[in-house]
C-alpha cells in the first residue's frame, strides 16, 4: 500500500493529475449545501444609510465593503475564507461547536496567543496531496486542542469555535476556514524588508498563504467527488498577468509543478509570465523568451470598473490596460521570489 501511494504521488507530479481529495466541512453545520443563510455568519453593514446584517458577507470572495461605481454596486473588500456560524451555544451565549480538520494532515502551526493576529487564535494544517502541499487554516478559535507536529485525520477536533481576533464579538462568533497555497519559504526576509512591525507567526503568517475558492470547491465536489484542489485552482477565472524577470526564484513552480504552462525550461528563462485570479491566486506560470527588467502587467481583464476595486488593490487603471500598484508589486515579489 505504501509503494502504491508513492507511485500515485509520483504519477501526479509527472502528469499534473492529483489524486482526489474529498473534503469534510469543519463543523457539524452542513447547511452550505442547501440553506447557505444558516451556514454563513453575517457581517455588520452600513451602506447608503441602512444598517443590515447580510449573511452573504460571510462567503468567500469580494463580498464586503460595497460602494457605488456609476450605476452599479461593487464590493471592494475580499474575504479569503468561509465564516461558519455556530450551531450550539451555552447559557452565556458562548459557542460550543467543535472545529475539525477538513482532511488528513499534520498540524504545522498553532498560534500561541489570540491577540497577535486578526485571525485571533488560529491553527494551520498541512495536507500533502500528490506531492503538492496545501494548507488549511482555522481562525478565531476559543481554544486549541492540538499542537504543531501532531498528525490529524479528517474530522479530528482541532479546537472550539470562538470569536478571538479583532472586529468580532460574541454574537458574530464563527470559525473562519481557508484552503491555501504556500508562497515563500523566505517570507521572513520579505516581511522584514516591507513592514516595520514584527512577524509573530513565521512562514505561517496569513500573508504567506493565498486561498483558493474553497466555497466553490465544496459545492463542486458534491457533483464531482473526484475534483482535486489542483484542478480547482487551474479552473479559476483569470484576472491579470504579470511579466517577471527570469532570475525570479519561482518557488511556486517547485511547490506546485502543475502550475507550469508548457515545458519546463532547462535553464532560467529570459522572463516568466504569471497569471493571477482577481484576488492574487497564481493560476499558471509560463516561461518566456522576452527579457524584462522589472515586473509589469501584460494583460488585465476589463470588467467595467476600475481595476483597483477588483484586484485587491494590486492593479490600477481601467479598461484593457493597467499597472501594478505599490502594494501589487510588493505582493508579486513575494509570490514569485523576486526579492
Amino acid at each position: 500500500m505504501i509503494r502504491l501511494a508513492l507511485s500515485l504521488s509520483l504519477l501526479g507530479l509527472l502528469t499534473g493529475v492529483m489524486p482526489a481529495q474529498q473534503l469534510q466541512l469543519p463543523t457539524a453545520n452542513h447547511s452550505l449545501f442547501g440553506a447557505p443563510a444558516d451556514f454563513f455568519q453575517f457581517v455588520d453593514r452600513n451602506f447608503d444609510g441602512a444598517k443590515t446584517t447580510p449573511w452573504e458577507g460571510g462567503q468567500f470572495g469580494f463580498v464586503r465593503d460595497p460602494r457605488r461605481i456609476g450605476n452599479r454596486i461593487a464590493y471592494a473588500r475580499f474575504h479569503e475564507g468561509l465564516d461558519i456560524k455556530p450551531l450550539q451555544r451555552d447559557a452565556t451565549g458562548n459557542p460550543q461547536d467543535e472545529v475539525g480538520a477538513i482532511a488528513d494532515g499534520v498540524v504545522v502551526y498553532a498560534a500561541a496567543a489570540a491577540g497577535l493576529s486578526n485571525y485571533g487564535r488560529y491553527i494551520v494544517v498541512r495536507h500533502d496531496w500528490g506531492g503538492s502541499l496545501f494548507f488549511s487554516l482555522y481562525a478565531h478559535l476559543a481554544s486549541a486542542q492540538v499542537s504543531a507536529g501532531q498528525k490529524v485525520k479528517a474530522g479530528t477536533t482541532l479546537g472550539i469555535l470562538g470569536y478571538t481576533g479583532s472586529g468580532i464579538d460574541q454574537r458574530r462568533a464563527h470559525v473562519h476556514v481557508e484552503l491555501n497555497l504556500f508562497l515563500s519559504s523566505r517570507f521572513e526576509a520579505w516581511h522584514n524588508a516591507n513592514f516595520p512591525t514584527p512577524n509573530h507567526h513565521g512562514v505561517f503568517n496569513g500573508l504567506n498563504l493565498i486561498g483558493l475558492d474553497l466555497q466553490s470547491l465544496y459545492l463542486a465536489q458534491q457533483k464531482n467527488p473526484g475534483l482535486t484542489a489542483a484542478s480547482a485552482v487551474r479552473a479559476t477565472e483569470s484576472s491579470y498577468r504579470v511579466a517577471i524577470p527570469g532570475d525570479a526564484e519561482m518557488e511556486i513552480v517547485k511547490n506546485y509543478p502543475w502550475l507550469l504552462d508548457g515545458p519546463r525550461p532547462l535553464r532560467k528563462p529570459a522572463s516568466w509570465e504569471v497569471t493571477f485570479s482577481r484576488w492574487g491566486l497564481p493560476l499558471a506560470v509560463k516561461a518566456s523568451s522576452t527579457a524584462v527588467s522589472a515586473p509589469y502587467v501584460t494583460w488585465v481583464k476589463d470588467v467595467g470598473i476600475p481595476h483597483y476595486t477588483h484586484t485587491r488593490g494590486c492593479v490600477t487603471g481601467s479598461g484593457s490596460t493597467g499597472k501594478l500598484t505599490v502594494e501589487g508589486l510588493r505582493f508579486v515579489k513575494l509570490v514569485c521570489g523576486w526579492f
